[in-house]
């Protein structure tokens, strides 16, 4: 009778430690959500109190090149790419956009100051038309 006395001991045991650790996992579990989402609120709240009207411009732009460039992706999977030259020149100019939209935005932003040292703001805005307009010259001709 003392051997049973002693498993049922035992296997009561097993049960509140792995309860137990159950409780501690989930806990664990539910504090890491909690550091993800307050860290996410933390990094739009601070994206929007230090967001300047020129960089909310810019980045609306960015949004939206994105945007295009999703919806001519998934045309292509769904329809196809029949005029193949049109669809890697649309796409190819929305990536090249967004690349020379987020260099404007690195010049744009303050913190940025000391990296560009040598490139005032209206330098930046004129280098980003003169490549736009060369990126999109090369586009029109390479779609015929």
């Amino acid at each position: 009778m003392a051997p049973k006395a002693k498993q049922n001991k035992a296997k009561a045991a097993a049960v509140a430690v792995s309860n137990s650790s159950k409780d501690s996992s989930s806990s664990t579990n539910t504090n890491a959500i909690g550091d993800f989402t307050n860290s996410i609120e933390k990094s739009i709240n601070s994206y929007f109190e230090n967001l300047t009207p020129r960089l909310k411009l810019i980045d609306i732009f960015l949004t939206f090149l994105v945007l295009v460039a999703s919806v001519q992706f998934i045309f292509v999977i769904l329809v196809g790419n029949f005029p193949f030259n049109a669809f890697l020149g649309g796409f190819i100019s929305t990536v090249g956009q967004f690349v020379l939209t987020v260099s404007l935005r690195l010049q744009s932003v303050s913190q940025n100051k000391d990296f560009f040292k040598k490139i005032t703001p209206e330098r930046a805005l004129g280098d980003y038309i003169f490549a736009s307009l060369i990126l999109h010259f090369i586009i029109y001709h390479f779609i015929n």
